[in-house]
């Protein structure tokens, strides 16, 4: 696994221990974490000149 896939991994599973804490369930917190994944990716490549997915009214 490379350096950025394993700062990748640190984070999410960083995010996960927060959301737990927080008092989310399992289930609770993977639909959160989903939510910001593709947030990110629309991000990514948006940055490279791909339309986004995401309506204009809710971007």
């Amino acid at each position: 696994m490379s350096t950025q896939s394993s700062a990748i991994v640190q984070r999410l599973w960083n995010y996960c221990t927060v959301l737990r804490d927080d008092g989310l369930s399992y289930g609770d917190y993977v639909e959160q974490l989903t939510y910001l994944l593709f947030l990110k990716m629309d991000d990514e490549r948006r940055k490279i000149g791909d339309p986004s997915t995401i309506p204009t009214p809710y971007s």
